[in-house]
């Protein structure tokens, strides 16, 4: 059996004009990743990431850290497979519509655009977010021209496949990813109903490890959501 690793990619720049960039929390949780594996002497035979900056910086910024410790560094292979799902795309389109027609959209729509801190910002957005994403994947929400739930999840489970099935055994290969997928890599090994996978992907922390075990037959979740390498509470971010 080889052995997964879906890591999430550190904190993102939340509520700023560009999002998808590493905050200076988020770069520091992946050199606390890099300095535990190092440390470890874990090696890993391949990595991966998805396309986006986020994703391919806390990659590189881990990888910095191993190869300056004397471990070796696969090159990044970067993969559309492991991109995130479009949630961003569904908020701008749906969220219009929604705050006429539904009024516990309408009530955390005015409770965001209230917010008086910058802490209750991010709590308000959230539950909005919540709101809004979770009737896209329940599919009773319509979004034209964005990839759907269903098309994500198949999407992230051709990345899976592909890796588990080009490799040789007793592998050990990273992909560093984000909540979406790490849920849909869960779906694929538990066999979850979309609405379930939902209620893990709220839950994955910012460089977070989510360990599976595979081979050509076999995709079996190990550990999920495991912060071994962030132990001051100030670095376990979900944001």
């Amino acid at each position: 059996m080889s052995l997964l690793f879906l890591v999430r990619h550190g904190q993102a720049s939340f509520l700023e004009q560009n999002y998808d960039k590493l905050s200076a929390v988020g770069e520091a949780q992946a050199r606390l990743l890099g300095e535990y594996w190092a440390e470890r002497k874990v090696v890993f035979d391949r990595v991966f990431t998805g396309p986006r900056v986020r994703q391919r910086e806390t990659a590189r910024i881990a990888g910095e850290v191993c190869t300056q410790k004397g471990l070796p560094w696969p090159e990044p292979i970067v993969m559309r497979e492991f991109d995130e799902y479009s949630g961003e795309a569904v908020m701008d389109q749906a969220l219009p519509g929604l705050v006429e027609t539904d009024s516990k959209i309408r009530e955390l729509s005015l409770a965001f655009r209230n917010a008086g801190s910058l802490r209750e910002q991010h709590s308000t957005f959230q539950r909005l977010f919540e709101a809004v994403i979770s009737k896209w994947v329940a599919g009773e929400l319509k979004v034209e021209n964005i990839e759907s739930w269903p098309e994500f999840s198949a999407r992230v489970q051709r990345g899976l496949v592909q890796i588990s099935s080009n490799g040789g055994g007793g592998e050990r290969v990273a992909v560093f990813s984000s909540a979406g997928p790490i849920g849909v890599g869960v779906q694929y090994a538990l066999e979850l109903a979309p609405t379930v996978t939902l209620k893990l992907v709220w839950m994955v922390r910012n460089c977070s490890l989510n360990e599976f075990l595979f081979s050509r037959e076999r995709f079996t979740m190990s550990t999920f959501n495991a912060a071994p390498h962030l132990d001051d509470p100030s670095m376990l971010t979900y944001r």
